[in-house]
């Protein structure tokens, strides 16, 4: 997870990535792709534009280590020329919580703010299950309706904890994510995607802005 700040912070992001950020109205975000010269996809992002003056990146895990020498690299050069752009990396952890119908009902037991009202890959600042300073966003990797949760990494597993403390949540590893995955047809970074593969190649040129 990537802090992206700056008055330029739009034009770099641009400069990286195929989707049309300037467009993304505050809470707002979008999958996206890092591409390289030859137009292969680096990581498959998410972008948002946040209420308080910074883009949220989330990267792949297994790729968060390349995209942020890549991200840091960039920032570099654009402030060499004079361009206001600077990266912040947050340690907080990252919980997703998938599933619908459940999803909604869980979460909302333990969220102030109404769910109903936080519509898809948008995102919002709240309090989850008594942790404060949590970033909730609509989207998810299963195709399901669900939230990816950035939790304080302090706090990270007393709020896993509260959330397996409701009977309609389980753990859940690579294998379910990647069955579900194909059955709502959505691309894999690694298997069905990666450096050699372009967008169109992909059937992702909805991406492009």
């Amino acid at each position: 997870q990537t802090l992206v700040y700056g008055r330029d912070r739009i034009r770099f992001m641009e400069s990286l990535v195929v989707g049309d950020i300037a467009e993304l109205k505050p809470g707002q975000g979008t999958l996206t792709l890092l591409t390289n010269e030859k137009g292969g996809i680096t990581d498959d992002l998410i972008v948002t534009n946040t209420s308080e003056d910074h883009l949220y990146v989330v990267s792949n895990a297994a790729c968060a280590d390349k995209d942020l020498a890549i991200l840091r690299d960039r920032a570099a050069q654009l402030q060499a020329t004079g361009s206001d752009v600077h990266l912040e990396v947050s340690d907080n952890a990252l919980l997703a919580l998938q599933g619908s119908p459940s999803m909604a009902r869980v979460l909302q037991a333990g969220l102030s703010d109404d769910l109903a009202k936080l519509s898809f890959m948008n995102s919002i600042t709240t309090t989850v299950f008594g942790v404060p300073g949590c970033r909730v966003t609509r989207c998810g990797y299963t195709g399901e309706d669900g939230v990816e949760i950035s939790v304080p990494a302090a706090r990270a597993v007393e709020l896993a904890e509260q959330l397996l403390g409701v009977p309609d949540v389980w753990l859940a590893g690579l294998a379910a994510r990647d069955s579900l995955r194909l059955e709502a047809g959505l691309c894999l970074y690694g298997n069905d995607i990666d450096e050699t593969v372009t967008p169109a190649e992909a059937g992702l040129m909805w991406t492009l802005g």
